[in-house]
């Protein structure tokens, strides 16, 4: 039977007494070093573990972060969001933190107001993905350091983790056209979304680049968002109007919705028409083709985020800072290339053939 370690049975063991080893847990007040040792001794030898809680006590912090995103992003079953909160997870640890999520709704309302942060429970806030501008205008009133992952506020300076979007859009269209395609195709949904509007704003930079006249019939972008149903919805409308040679699509969702939409009308991928996707999500190698994507490094957002929250926590005067993480081209089925026929950016990865 296992008996419980307390602060009084590692003060005896040491010879000491308990506000003596209270301070070596908490690394306050001087002590000596040889009585520190002491202390770290006695705890290894009995396998003490100091309760959360005091530890908190002593330093005014809770020791949680709170991780939050919109119920539409959590309920969807392509991960992309799942991967960012891994990613926050496992670097939390290292800092000693716990991670708490929660989900809330795409309007705001007071009753929708995450408890954790109504009982001022966190010490710092991960906004993941697209939030309403007033729940990030509540921490900030509240005063707790807070990021935006995947998501930026229009008109506004805040501290926050983006992909590189616009090199990402410029890369996938860049590839398309050193393969021979002319008549490219872009699909998004919720242009007023940064990460959709940077894609799109890459995908014009490259076709600009290559002197091809960005034709309004060639993109699709009013799509409430960027599921595999509306790059089906979107496909559909593109060939009601126009027959492009090569489609990008926001994001690989929607990428495998337009696959699911020209099998059903006997297109051919690539014989007929090439497509490349965003994000490179597990499902990009199950569907047929394989689908070429920009692979997005979903964990290292997650990972940087806290890095960067930490930071902030620990120092007040941090400042608004912002990374963006870059991305590399993942060559597979559904654009047709031929390795040997590539031409490849000094910028540009293509190592993983898969």
């Amino acid at each position: 039977m296992f008996k419980k370690v307390t602060i009084k049975d590692v003060a005896k063991k040491a010879g000491l007494s308990i506000s003596t080893v209270s301070l070596v847990i908490n690394n306050k007040g001087k002590v000596g070093e040889e009585t520190r040792k002491k202390v770290l001794q006695a705890i290894e030898e009995l396998g003490y573990y100091p309760t959360r809680s005091a530890r908190n006590l002593a330093s005014r912090k809770t020791g949680n972060l709170g991780f939050i995103l919109t119920e539409e992003h959590f309920s969807r079953s392509e991960p992309f969001y799942t991967k960012i909160f891994l990613g926050t997870e496992f670097e939390s640890r290292t800092h000693n933190y716990y991670i708490l999520l929660t989900t809330i709704p795409s309007q705001f309302s007071k009753n929708s107001i995450p408890r954790f942060l109504l009982e001022n429970n966190v010490d710092g806030v991960i906004f993941a993905g697209k939030v309403n501008q007033k729940y990030v205008k509540y921490v900030e009133e509240m005063g707790i350091p807070y990021i935006l992952v995947d998501y930026d506020l229009p008109g506004r300076k805040v501290p926050a983790v983006m992909i590189d979007n616009v090199r990402g859009g410029e890369i996938a269209t860049e590839h398309l056209l050193n393969l021979g395609y002319k008549k490219i195709a872009f699909i998004g949904g919720d242009i007023q979304h940064p990460s959709i509007k940077g894609r799109f704003e890459g995908y014009k930079r490259a076709l600009e680049k290559a002197g091809i006249i960005c034709e309004e019939k060639l993109y699709i972008t009013d799509e409430p968002d960027t599921r595999l149903i509306n790059g089906f919805k979107a496909c559909e409308k593109l060939f009601n109007s126009i027959k492009p040679d090569a489609i990008f699509a926001a994001n690989d969702a929607m990428a495998i919705g337009c696959i699911k939409f020209l099998k059903i009308k006997g297109i051919k991928i690539p014989d007929d028409i090439a497509i490349v996707g965003f994000d490179d999500i597990e499902a990009c190698i199950h569907i047929e083709p394989r689908l070429t994507t920009i692979r997005v490094e979903k964990e290292e957002l997650g990972i940087i985020a806290v890095k960067r929250i930490v930071e902030m926590i620990e120092n007040p005067d941090y400042g608004i800072n912002r990374v963006y993480v870059p991305v590399k081209l993942v060559i597979r089925d559904s654009c047709g290339a031929k390795l040997k026929d590539i031409y490849v950016p000094d910028d540009v990865k293509t190592d993983e053939l898969i």
